[in-house]
């Protein structure tokens, strides 16, 4: 479970940019809801919510364990499990309690940060997108809406849950080709709220006994 954790918060979750070698197809109705929701987002000083990170094989969740990610403009808080990442708009800070371990790093032109809408923005480029009409997500009425890469990139597909009434995401289902499976599924959400100045600082005198790596 911790190396699926560490994949993720790492922004294994959301692939990158890539050249697209086909004619991508975008259907109509998914992406006017998919611009809905990114404008309805982007719209938000900040947003918070908790969710359940679910992972397993063969399309079954075998483990799930909760987190938390507050997001104010580009910048992100992320708390799962013994992992905390903070993007303070220039840096990455992998910031692992279990090892006392401290990672840096600058995101690239071909990394995506761990974010709800990150799918919503990523599909203009990458992905076939097609709406699969409506599912129940814990008695909530969703719409459906698949992707699927335009190049390969090691996902078989992707399903978002979209609350359309309130231009929310309510879960992504991520399938791998290895027949592994990741989810995560929004539990509760807040926006606009006053936020600690320092939420998105990294402090350096709380992990003085830490290993830091900076790449």
């Amino acid at each position: 479970m911790k190396k699926l954790v560490s994949k993720i918060v790492l922004g294994a979750f959301v692939v990158g940019s890539m050249s697209l070698v086909q004619a991508q197809k975008i259907d109509a109705k998914a992406k006017k809801i998919l611009d809905d929701i990114t404008a309805n987002y982007n719209s938000k000083k900040n947003s918070y919510f908790k969710f359940a990170f679910g992972s397993g094989m063969n399309g079954k969740v075998s483990k799930n364990e909760p987190g938390i990610y507050y997001s104010a403009g580009d910048k992100y808080k992320l708390k799962i499990m013994e992992t905390e990442q903070i993007f303070d708009g220039n840096k990455i800070y992998n910031i692992n309690t279990e090892d006392m371990e401290v990672t840096v790093a600058k995101p690239n032109a071909n990394s995506a940060m761990f974010s709800p809408i990150n799918y919503l923005t990523s599909y203009r480029n990458d992905y076939n997108v097609s709406y699969s009409g409506k599912k129940t997500v814990d008695g909530v009425s969703a719409d459906l809406i698949k992707l699927t890469p335009v190049k390969a990139n090691g996902l078989k597909y992707i399903y978002l849950y979209v609350d359309s009434a309130k231009k929310q995401m309510l879960k992504l289902e991520q399938f791998g080709n290895n027949k592994d499976i990741s989810v995560i599924s929004i539990k509760e959400y807040k926006e606009n709220q006053q936020l600690d100045p320092n939420m998105f600082v990294y402090d350096k005198n709380k992990y003085k006994n830490y290993l830091v790596t900076e790449l």
